[in-house]
């Protein structure tokens, strides 16, 4: 396994990262050990939660997991903090308050003394970005957590975010975790290359489009339950799985057949694959959808499958809206 870079940092990742957001929603305790098991041996070393994801259930799972297996420091552990985790009014957002808390709260789930990525997982526009960069700040000084990232950001937000690291001598952000995938990629027009420029790693969420782009959806107006899109209730969400995002899979389809691997791998080889992405999250449910993603590693597109591939999905271009967060105007300025 090839390992890269990740930004400025000096740590080299594996070129996939295991997200962790279907432990402990759609995949129990078992299931989910055996999956993080599994990707160790085969050579990830970075794996990506949340503290939202199952309201606490996903860290706890990944907590357990490393403690038994006794891996903790062989693996570089991200989680996240914005998203509602009571319906107390101030256990959301960016603030000092609720970072600190979550933060804390985050660190015993997991089982763990610190946390090597800590991302901010939305903006929260109101609320001055120094204060919630002082707050990181002091975590890290304090040696809970060694680096910072942003999670869903817009590209004016993050420019902000470093300008005033620099201005009030604050640790920055060495990452953005953002949605990249053949459905939707923006991230082309300038969020890439914003990465590129200030030396942040770029890690996307959702390089199979939620499973849009891995083929095993058809053109039916009931999907097959115990499937994303089967079960999904979320109406802005539905609609990521249009016969747009059906028209690029049968595109890959033929890659697939010429290459002898899965729709998915086609997609995930290409995100891969292309300049300025560190390493795609994976968020595989079952362990024949981790061996499937696995397999995405040994696959080399031609220049000629590459151009095939802008044909049917145009750079820079979205028939699906992975974006959730808001990039309206900060009310307070650093």
């Amino acid at each position: 396994m090839n390992y890269k870079l990740f930004g400025r940092t000096g740590i080299y990742i594996s070129p996939l990262i295991l997200g962790c957001m279907m432990f402990g929603q759609k995949t129990n305790y078992k299931d989910s050990a055996e999956i993080i098991d599994k990707s160790i041996d085969l050579g990830i070393n970075f794996l990506d939660t949340a503290n939202v994801y199952g309201n606490g259930a996903s860290e706890e799972f990944v907590g357990k997991a490393l403690k038994e297996n006794k891996k903790r420091n062989d693996i570089f552990l991200a989680t996240k903090v914005n998203s509602r985790m009571s319906d107390k009014p101030n256990d959301i957002g960016n603030s000092r308050n609720n970072i600190v808390n979550q933060c804390e709260n985050s660190l015993k789930r997991l089982r763990t003394d610190y946390i090597d990525l800590y991302q901010l997982h939305r903006p929260s526009n109101y609320i001055a970005i120094d204060e919630t960069l002082k707050a990181l700040d002091d975590l890290i000084r304090d040696g809970k957590v060694r680096y910072i990232g942003s999670s869903n950001f817009g590209s004016w937000q993050v420019v902000e975010s470093l300008w005033a690291s620099e201005k009030y001598a604050l640790n920055r952000f060495v990452s953005e975790q953002s949605p990249f995938n053949l459905a939707d990629r923006r991230a082309e027009r300038e969020h890439i290359q914003m990465c590129k420029t200030y030396d942040l790693a770029f890690i996307p969420w959702s390089p199979l489009g939620g499973g849009g782009l891995t083929g095993k959806y058809v053109r039916t107006s009931k999907q097959e339950t115990g499937t994303r899109f089967g079960d999904e209730t979320d109406t802005k969400k539905i609609k990521r799985f249009n016969l747009e995002v059906l028209n690029i899979t049968d595109g890959l389809s033929k890659i697939s057949n010429d290459n002898n691997c899965s729709i998915a791998q086609v997609a995930l080889s290409w995100v891969m694959s292309q300049n300025g992405v560190t390493a795609p999250i994976i968020g595989p449910r079952t362990m024949e959808q981790l061996d499937d993603n696995i397999g995405a590693i040994n696959i080399k597109l031609s220049e000629k499958e590459m151009t095939f591939i802008d044909e049917i999905a145009k750079p820079g271009s979205n028939t699906a809206d992975f974006y959730e967060a808001s990039f309206a105007p900060n009310l307070f300025r650093p």
